[in-house]
C-alpha cells in the first residue's frame, strides 16, 4: 500500500528503501519541525496533490495554496520529493492509526483479520490522496505497491506479522501458524484488490469483504494439519 510516491519526480534515482519503510523507520522526532508554518505548508501540499496530481503539482504552488513565500517552502522541504515524502507518510501514519481503531471492538483474533481486511481496503481505496492518486496517476502508484523489488509490500507484511506475533503471545493465535507467511498472502490479496477491482465483489461493501476475509484468510491463523 504505499509507495515510493515520490519516484514519481526524479524517477532515475535509486531509493534504498520505500516510502513505506521510512515511516516505519523514521521516529516522530526526525519529521520536519512541528510548527505551524510547516503544518501549513504540508496541508496546502495535500490539498494541491488530491486536487492536482503529485505530477503537476509544483513548490509554487504549494506556497501560493498556503499563503507563505516559496522560500517558506523550501526552508522546511529541500525538494519535492521531500515534502511528497512528508505529506504520503503522514497519510499513512493516519492510516494505520485508523487500522488500529478499526480493529479495537473486534472480540476475537479471526474478527480482527475481518476487521483489518476491511478496514485496509476501505481506508486505501477512500483516502483523497492516495486513493485519489489510484484513479488519475494509476502509474505512479500500481507499480510501488507491487514494484520496487518487494520492499513495500515486505514492509506491510512486517507490520501485519507483528500484529499476529501478539496474538500468538495472547494465545489468541496458535505458535505452529507462521504468522510472517500468513501475513504476506493477507497482504498480497489485499495488494491484488486494490490494483485490480473485483467484479465479484463490491470492495464498498464491508460485509461481503468481511466475507472473503473469514471464508479465506482466518483460516490461515489455525495451525497446519497434522498428517496421520
Amino acid at each position: 500500500m504505499g509507495p515510493a510516491l515520490p519516484g514519481a519526480t526524479t524517477p532515475d534515482v535509486d531509493r534504498a528503501e520505500s516510502l513505506l519503510e521510512r515511516v516505519f523507520n523514521v521516529e516522530p522526532e526526525h519529521e520536519a519541525d512541528d510548527d505551524a508554518a510547516t503544518t501549513r505548508v504540508l496541508d496546502a501540499a495535500y490539498e494541491q496533490f488530491c486536487r492536482t496530481g503529485i505530477r503537476r503539482s509544483t513548490m509554487d504552488d504549494v506556497a501560493r495554496r498556503a499563503g507563505v513565500s516559496r522560500i517558506t517552502v523550501y526552508r522546511r522541504f529541500s525538494t519535492k520529493d521531500a515534502l511528497v515524502e512528508h505529506v504520503v507518510r503522514r497519510e499513512f501514519r493516519r492510516y494505520f492509526d485508523q487500522f488500529l481503531l478499526d480493529i479495537k471492538p473486534a472480540r476475537d483474533a479471526a474478527e480482527r483479520v475481518e476487521l483489518g481486511f476491511a478496514s485496509a481496503l476501505r481506508s486505501i481505496r477512500h483516502n483523497p490522496l492516495i486513493g485519489g492518486l489510484m484513479d488519475v496517476e494509476p502509474d505512479v502508484v500500481v507499480p510501488s505497491l507491487i514494484g520496487d523489488d518487494g520492499r513495500t509490500m515486505a514492509t506491510v507484511s512486517r507490520f501485519v506479522a507483528d500484529r499476529l506475533r501478539a496474538e500468538q503471545r495472547a494465545g489468541t493465535v496458535s505458535d505452529e501458524v507462521d504468522v510472517d507467511l500468513a501475513a504476506e498472502l493477507m497482504v498480497r490479496v489485499s495488494a491484488s484488490f486494490l490494483v485490480t477491482p473485483s467484479g465479484l465483489i463490491d470492495l464498498d461493501d464491508d460485509d461481503q469483504v468481511r466475507a472473503v476475509a473469514r471464508r479465506f484468510l482466518v483460516p490461515m491463523l489455525s495451525p497446519p494439519d497434522v498428517a496421520t
